[in-house]
C-alpha cells in the first residue's frame, strides 16, 4: 500500500508563517479536503508537497516510483499544442502510441484515399492492437465525453481560461497518479460533470487531496479533512459534515475561542443536516454526542447574536424593474425579452452555462451595459451595492484598516449601536494582528475578501453578487451567507456553487444561451433533482413508486439481543479507543511500509467494526426505545 508521509514541514512568506512543523499521512484509498481562509497557506501546502516549490523545511517521503499529479488553479498549458496532444502529453509510452492513432485517423479521415495516409493509418491501428491501447483509449474518450472537453484539434491558446481549466483537469485524471492533488476542481464544470466527478474520485484508487469551496462535493468525496489554520494543521475524521461536528467541538474547547465563531458553526452544521441536499442521517449516538456538546457551550458566556448585522437605508416597494429586456452582440443573442421585477427581500439565483448572459444581466441592471431594446429601472429608495469577478484597482501600499475607513470609521447596526471597522475586519476573518498590514501582502483571496467587505461597509440595500465562490474561501463563505440570512434587502446572485444557491436563493433563472432562460421557484438542489427526475435515462418506475408500508411487529429484545444490547455500548468505545491509538503506533515506526501498511489496515478493519457497531446499536436502540 502506497503513502505519502509529511513530517514538521515548516513554511514562511515574508513575515507570515504559512504552516509550523505540520506532519501527516496520506495512503492509499484516502480522499482528503483540505480547507483554511484565503492566505492561510493551502496553495503554498499543494506546491510543497506536489514539488513545485520546497519548503523552507522538513521532510517528504513517498516510494521511489510514487507518482503525484497537480492540478493548479491555471494549468500550465503548452499554448501551441493540440488539446488532444495536451491532454496526452504525460510520459506513459500508451500515451504516445494513442497520439500517433488520434493524428492518424485525423489524417485518413480527410484524406481516405491517399495511399501513404493510409499506410501510416494501419501502422497506428496495429500499434494500438499490439499495445492494448484500445480500452485506455475508451477510458479516454469517456472522461473527455463526460468534462465536456472543447474540440480535440484546437489549439490551446484558443480556449477561454474555463476551458483550459477542463483540460488540466481531464489531464491529471487520466495520467491516474498516485496521488491526485487538485486546486478547485469544480470551477468552469457543468453540474453534471460535477456529479461525474464525484463519483470518478470516490472510485479512485490511488488517493486525492483537493482544495474546493463546493461543501456539497466535499460531503460527497471525502473521507478526512485537513484543516491549515495559523500555521496548524488540524485533522478531521470523514466527510465535511463530520467536519462541522468536529470544528464546533474543537473550537469550544479552544481557551482561545471567539464564541462568535462557534454559534456560526453551529448554525452552519445544524442547516448542513436538514438541507436538501443531506447525505447522509446520522446515527442516534452521534447526534447525542453533539447535543452534549452544545450543552456544554450553553454554559460558556455566548454572545446572543454573532452576525454581521449591519443597518441600511429603507428600500421602497419599487427595487428593480426590467421588461422586455434584450441585448446582442452582433449576431449573438444575449437576452431576449426578459422581464422582471424584484422586491424587497427577494433572494434571486442565476445559474447556467458560461457565456449565456448572467454576468451581462448584473452588468446592465448596474448601468456598466447599455440594453439593446427594453428597459431596466431601479427605485428612487435602492442604494446598489455589485461584487464583481473583478476587483477594483487597490491601492497596495494602504493598510488594511486605512482602506476601509476611507469609507467609513464606523457603521451602525440595525438596533442603532456603533460597529467599528475594526470589529467588522474580524468578523470577516481579519484577526487583529492583520488590521495594520500592508494590502501588497495580502494574498489574492485575502483582497477579495477586503473588496468584499468595502462594500458591505456602505450599507447598500440591494447587493448584485457574480460569481462570489469562486474567490472565497468556506470561512468567508460562511460568514457572507449567514449576513445574507439577515439581509433584508434585495440580492441577486450569479453562481455555479450548488451549496451556495440553496443557502442564499429562493427564486431561480437558468441562463440556457441565445436568450433562453428557464425560470424555477424553489432550492437549487430541488431543481437538480426535478431535472433528474424528467432525464430520459432516468427509471421513473423506480422513482415514483410508492414505499410498501408494513406494520411493525418486533416489539421487545430477543433473550440474544439483551445480551448484546447489555454489551454494545462498551464494545464500541473499546473500538474507538483502539482507533485512536493508531496514529500514535504509526509514528512510532518512521518509514517501515510493511508495518504502517499492516497498522492502516488494522484501523480500516477497526472503523468498518465501528460502522457495524453503530448501525447495530441504532436498530436494538429503537426497540428498547419503541
Amino acid at each position: 500500500m502506497k503513502q505519502f508521509r509529511v513530517e514538521n514541514l515548516k513554511s514562511t512568506y515574508g513575515e507570515k508563517i504559512l504552516f509550523d512543523d505540520i506532519s501527516f499521512l496520506i495512503t492509499e484509498g484516502d480522499r482528503v479536503g483540505l480547507i483554511g481562509v484565503n492566505g492561510s497557506g493551502k496553495t503554498s501546502l499543494l506546491n510543497a508537497i506536489s514539488g513545485v516549490h520546497l519548503a523552507d523545511g522538513g521532510t517528504i517521503t513517498t516510494q521511489n516510483d510514487y507518482t503525484i499529479g497537480y492540478l493548479t488553479q491555471d494549468p500550465k498549458l503548452n499554448d501551441d499544442a493540440l488539446v488532444m496532444d495536451a491532454i496526452l502529453s504525460g510520459s506513459q509510452p500508451i500515451f504516445k502510441t494513442i497520439r500517433a492513432y488520434e493524428y492518424a485517423l485525423q489524417q485518413f479521415s480527410a484524406n481516405p484515399t491517399d495511399p501513404k495516409i493510409a499506410q501510416k493509418f494501419e501502422i497506428a491501428q496495429n500499434e494500438m492492437d499490439t499495445e492494448d491501447a484500445w480500452t485506455t483509449e475508451a477510458h479516454i474518450k469517456s472522461i473527455l465525453t463526460q468534462l465536456h472537453m472543447p474540440e480535440l484539434q484546437h489549439r490551446v491558446r484558443e480556449l477561454s481560461g474555463g476551458q483550459r481549466k477542463r483540460v488540466g483537469l481531464a489531464q491529471v485524471l487520466i495520467e491516474a497518479p498516485d496521488l491526485l492533488i487538485l486546486d478547485e476542481p469544480t470551477n468552469h464544470l457543468d453540474f453534471d460533470s460535477i456529479a461525474w466527478l464525484e463519483k470518478f474520485l470516490s472510485d479512485y484508487k490511488g488517493a486525492v487531496l483537493v482544495v474546493t469551496h463546493d461543501r456539497y462535493f466535499l460531503d460527497a468525496v471525502t473521507n478526512r479533512i485537513f484543516e491549515l489554520s495559523f500555521g496548524q494543521l488540524y485533522e478531521y475524521k470523514g466527510n465535511y459534515q463530520d467536519y462541522m461536528t468536529g470544528k464546533a467541538e474543537r473550537v469550544a474547547q479552544s481557551k482561545l475561542a471567539e464564541h462568535k465563531q462557534q454559534q456560526l458553526y453551529k448554525r452552519e452544521l445544524a442547516w448542513m443536516r436538514k438541507s436538501a441536499r443531506a447525505r447522509t442521517t446520522k446515527q442516534t449516538a452521534r447526534e447525542n454526542a453533539f447535543a452534549e456538546l452544545e450543552s456544554q457551550m450553553g454554559n460558556l458566556q455566548v454572545d446572543e447574536d454573532v452576525a454581521v448585522n449591519l443597518g441600511q437605508q429603507r428600500l421602497g416597494k419599487k427595487v428593480i424593474v426590467i421588461e422586455h429586456a434584450g441585448v446582442t452582440f452582433g449576431q449573438q443573442v444575449i437576452l431576449n425579452d426578459f422581464s422582471l421585477r424584484v422586491s424587497s427581500g427577494d433572494r434571486i439565483g442565476i445559474t447556467g452555462a458560461n457565456g449565456a448572459g448572467k454576468s451581462t444581466l448584473l452588468n446592465a441592471i448596474a448601468g456598466k451595459l447599455p440594453l439593446t431594446s427594453g428597459t431596466i429601472e431601479l427605485g428612487d429608495t435602492v442604494k446598489l451595492a455589485y461584487y464583481t469577478q473583478v476587483t477594483e484597482d487597490i491601492p497596495e501600499d494602504k493598510r488594511v484598516i486605512a482602506y476601509l475607513s476611507d469609507v467609513a470609521s464606523a457603521v451602525t447596526d440595525k438596533d442603532g449601536n456603533q460597529i467599528s471597522v475594526s470589529d467588522l475586519l474580524e468578523q470577516f476573518l481579519f484577526p487583529s494582528f492583520m488590521h495594520g498590514t500592508l494590502i501588497r501582502k495580502l494574498s489574492g483571496g485575502e483582497k477579495r475578501r477586503l473588496y468584499l467587505l468595502k462594500l458591505l461597509l456602505q450599507q447598500p440595500n440591494v447587493l448584485l453578487l457574480d460569481e462570489p465562490t469562486n474567490d472565497l474561501d468556506i470561512g468567508t463563505l460562511t460568514v457572507l451567507e449567514d449576513f445574507l440570512s439577515r439581509f433584508s434587502g434585495a440580492v441577486i446572485t450569479v453562481s455555479h456553487d450548488r451549496y451556495f444557491l440553496d443557502k442564499v436563493a429562493t427564486k431561480l433563472y437558468m441562463f440556457q444561451g441565445n436568450g433562453n432562460i428557464e425560470q424555477y421557484n424553489g432550492l437549487f438542489s430541488d431543481y437538480l433533482d426535478d431535472q433528474l427526475l424528467q432525464s430520459p435515462e432516468t427509471d421513473k418506475t423506480a422513482l415514483n413508486a410508492k414505499p410498501v408500508i408494513t406494520k411493525a411487529t418486533k416489539k421487545k429484545l430477543t433473550y440474544q439481543e439483551k445480551k448484546e444490547w447489555a454489551t454494545i455500548e462498551d464494545e464500541i468505545t473499546e473500538i474507538e479507543s483502539n482507533i485512536r491509538t493508531i496514529p500514535d503506533k504509526m509514528a512510532q515506526f518512521g518509514t517501515d511500509y510493511v508495518k504502517l501498511g499492516e497498522l492502516q489496515k488494522e484501523q480500516e478493519q477497526l472503523e468498518t467494526q465501528l460502522d457495524e457497531k453503530m448501525t447495530r446499536w441504532s436498530y436494538l436502540s429503537e426497540i428498547v426505545e419503541g
